[in-house]
């Protein structure tokens, strides 16, 4: 069996004096989408900033691909671990633009592979990404991490602020991804989507995280 591609031991975490994580042992297998399952205030998002130094545990250790996350430069860290958030966060100017952000050097057939993974035709390219829709400006922000190549991609509930129409697309676009052969670390709250999407299960209580069987497995 592969290596873990991330993983956690006795990792804790607090914030404001209150805990958040609490000891978590974890191993993010190196292929397909591992769902981070749970309530709101749970943990899930905080786990995953774990992951890519946005948050820095108080103690544990967050390990990629086998080194302590913590003796990797941040910047060069979150290449490899890339990270698409809940609500699309287009940045100024173009979809052109905003793919050079992750790769200042990206060439034109790099940028429209880039769009085409995240399920987007090469002539979005040029328009306002202030002009999309919710659904096109989160498949941007997926677009736009991996651009930069990543080795692993962290996703905090990116359909809880679309349509079923989009939320739709975004899954299938996942699933074809780490068909692919990149691994998906996916959270969501919401255990019907967990199911559909999940290769590997984790549910996340109380800042404590325990395996679960995925339906339908084996």
């Amino acid at each position: 069996m592969a290596p873990p591609v991330l993983e956690m031991q006795g990792v804790s975490l607090e914030r404001g004096g209150r805990p958040v994580l609490r000891g978590v042992d974890l191993a993010v297998p190196d292929g397909g989408i591992t769902v981070l399952l749970g309530p709101s205030g749970s943990g899930k998002s905080s786990l995953l900033r774990c992951f890519n130094r946005l948050e820095a545990p108080q103690a544990g250790v967050v390990r990629f691909r086998g080194r302590d996350v913590s003796a990797i430069d941040p910047l060069a860290l979150r290449r490899q671990v890339g990270m698409v958030f809940q609500r699309p966060i287009p940045f100024p100017g173009t979809v052109r633009d905003n793919l050079r952000v992750a790769d200042a050097a990206a060439g034109e057939a790099a940028m429209r592979e880039a769009l085409e993974r995240a399920g987007l035709a090469a002539e979005f390219l040029d328009r306002p990404a202030d002009d999309l829709s919710g659904g096109e400006a989160q498949r941007m922000c997926l677009a736009r991490a991996l651009a930069a190549g990543p080795a692993v991609l962290l996703l905090d509930e990116p359909t809880s602020s679309l349509d079923e129409a989009s939320r739709e697309i975004v899954e299938r676009t996942g699933r074809r991804l780490a068909d692919d052969g990149v691994p998906l670390v996916w959270v969501t709250h919401d255990l019907a989507q967990a199911e559909r999407i999940g290769d590997h299960m984790v549910l996340v209580e109380d800042g404590r995280a325990r395996p679960r069987e995925v339906a339908g497995a084996g």
